[in-house]
């Protein structure tokens, strides 16, 4: 239980950094309470939330039937998504909806485990920083906070998994990623494909699938969700990022119509994966598939959760322009970076739209 500390008392924002990060009660932690007003140090800019005159209802980003994946239209649907909106669902993709549903109540099975508990994995007290709880997303460079939760688990081995990640979602975090590696394998072939690149050797598997990480995302009911946001504009650091989402909804796009300010909803489909191309593939196909921004609003009503898996280059791994894609006389048009030192200036500062792949610009 959340000891009872009244709205007045989280004026004090060292009060609120012990209660929410220090204690590990999160925002949880504070939803449970009942509070009636945010705490000030959650109020956005008004610039950064999102006014729904800027929603557009009867846009949708692309739904693909994955159930005949040979077919030549199913990977022309693909890369055309990638580039021509950086986000699409795939529907009919062999991952048992029993997988995604065991994953999902694992998630809550977590986030449920009294505070002591989720703070053994926090950044002060993990056995290893390849499995972090915490929220918001870097409160120590945040200006204003995100109203979520998370647990990260980076994927080394199952012997190591077996070892550190929490016991009540472990095992089901692992099924979930063994199972959608064939998918994942499928789409980066068609992406490829879509590159003329034409062999994915060993490097290749490394750069576009060397490294894989997990999220259990919660986002708590929110006393005032139009002051605030679950997560931030931003677009994802990875090659490429398979979301399962609950059925609550929440997930906004940025629309690629228009005056360059309208967000499309991604609509929960049950049984659904979102996909979304990453900075890194922007970088490797020298900007033909599109990494979008993307941004989830707070609730008022409804607890939310969502999982994505972000498939990465190796922490290690050289990024830049494919060779293939630049056969042809294209000009690159961003610098070779070591993919750990691009990750790091992503989690160095608040959540920014695209300034981080402006970081690799020639």
């Amino acid at each position: 239980m959340a000891p009872i500390i009244g709205d007045r008392q989280f004026t004090d924002s060292s009060v609120l950094t012990d209660f929410v990060i220090n204690r590990g009660n999160g925002v949880k932690g504070l939803s449970e309470m009942g509070l009636k007003a945010l705490p000030k140090p959650y109020i956005q800019p008004l610039e950064e939330r999102l006014c729904m005159t800027k929603f557009v209802p009867q846009q949708s980003i692309p739904i693909i039937d994955m159930s005949h994946w040979k077919n030549p239209r199913v990977a022309s649907a693909v890369c055309d998504a990638a580039e021509k909106w950086g986000f699409f669902q795939i529907v009919n993709h062999d991952v048992p909806i029993e997988v995604l549903d065991n994953v999902k109540d694992a998630t809550y099975r977590f986030f449920d485990l009294p505070a002591d508990q989720k703070n053994k994995y926090s950044k002060e007290n993990s056995a290893s920083n390849n499995v972090r709880f915490g929220t918001s997303f870097s409160p120590e460079v945040e200006k204003s906070l995100e109203w979520k939760d998370y647990l990260s688990l980076f994927f080394v081995s199952e012997e190591e998994a077996s070892m550190l990640w929490p016991p009540v979602c472990r095992e089901q975090v692992l099924d979930y990623i063994r199972r959608t590696e064939v998918i994942i394998k499928k789409l980066l072939q068609m992406l490829m494909e879509g590159l003329n690149v034409k062999e994915i050797d060993e490097t290749k598997i490394s750069l576009l699938m060397g490294s894989i990480r997990t999220n259990l995302n919660y986002y708590p009911i929110c006393p005032d969700p139009e002051l605030t946001v679950g997560v931030g504009r931003h677009s994802d650091v990875s090659t490429l990022t398979i979301l399962l989402q609950d059925e609550i909804g929440g997930l906004y796009v940025r629309g690629n119509q228009g005056d360059g300010d309208n967000w499309i909803h991604v609509p929960p489909i049950k049984g659904s994966l979102v996909i979304n191309v990453g900075d890194a593939l922007q970088i490797v196909s020298n900007s033909r598939y599109k990494s979008v921004e993307h941004r989830v609003i707070a609730n008022g009503t409804k607890n939310r959760i969502s999982v994505p898996i972000f498939v990465n280059p190796k922490p290690t791994d050289i990024i830049g322009p494919m060779v293939e894609v630049l056969q042809n006389g294209e000009k690159p048009i961003y610098k070779q970076v070591l993919y750990s030192d691009y990750v790091k200036h992503f989690f160095r500062k608040a959540h920014d739209g695209k300034k981080t792949v402006e970081f690799v610009e020639i």
